[in-house]
């Protein structure tokens, strides 16, 4: 009783087997995880804070989470977004296909390709349905780069003022005159 090492976790006497872990001493049963309790077996423990965790809880609860699944980032990151990404996880989130040329737009701290995030953003040309960066023509609340924004019956430029649209056409005031008056 007065010789032998005391348990860290019951405060007995060991007067068996003892366990010498994290600069203590245990009775082999009484060292298991300090979230679940489950016993270590050969895959052993963690330590946080002095104390142990068997290695699925240690993740769980302390590794970092890939923003995209949000399960454990082990190995192979990338930190985007103010946040870590599994490589495999960093993807567009509306297409989930990966970024080849390396390059991404974010909105609300989500990646986006270039076509989604437009379509997001409602920057997409009416006319060729590709994203207008640049010079822009915003009409009948849609919007059209500016060699886009032409007469749907001639197919000559349009200019802000001097069209008129019908459904969701645009004409020229002569085609218009010609079509509808």
């Amino acid at each position: 009783q007065a010789f032998s090492p005391r348990c860290a976790y019951c405060a007995g006497p060991i007067r068996e087997k003892v366990l010498t872990a994290l600069e203590q001493t245990w009775h082999p049963e009484h060292f298991f995880c300090a979230h679940c309790g489950k016993v270590f077996g050969d895959e052993g423990f963690l330590e946080r804070n002095g104390k142990p965790y068997c290695h699925q809880d240690f993740l769980a609860m302390f590794a970092p989470k890939c923003r995209g699944c949000e399960h454990p980032v082990l190995d192979n990151y990338l930190s985007a977004l103010e946040a870590v990404w599994h490589t495999e996880c960093f993807v567009c989130t509306e297409c989930l296909t990966g970024f080849t040329g390396g390059s991404f737009f974010e909105l609300e701290g989500r990646p986006y390709c270039e076509l989604h995030f437009h379509q997001r953003q409602g920057t997409i040309c009416h006319g060729c349905g590709r994203p207008v960066s640049g010079r822009c023509i915003t009409a009948a609340g849609r919007r059209y780069h500016p060699e886009h924004f032409v007469c749907t019956y001639c197919l000559g430029r349009l200019h802000k003022g001097t069209f008129h649209e019908d459904g969701d056409k645009m004409f020229c005031q002569p085609c218009y005159d010609k079509l509808f008056v």
